[in-house]
């Protein structure tokens, strides 16, 4: 019996690369994002912080 033809794996191999590199990139922007967004409500919970002592 015929097998059919062969599987593209190389092309396969490579979309998979491909979409692994993407979940990362993705994974890397998604953590840079939450340390911004720390950083940036520290720099606020401080600011506010000098603004009670100022006006006590």
């Amino acid at each position: 019996m015929a097998k059919g033809p062969e599987k593209n794996t190389k092309n396969k191999a490579l979309h998979t690369k491909l979409l692994n590199r993407k979940k990362a990139k993705l994974q890397e922007e998604k953590k840079e994002k939450a340390l911004r967004l720390k950083a940036l409500v520290t720099k606020m919970n401080q600011k506010e912080n000098s603004n009670e002592s100022d006006s006590i």
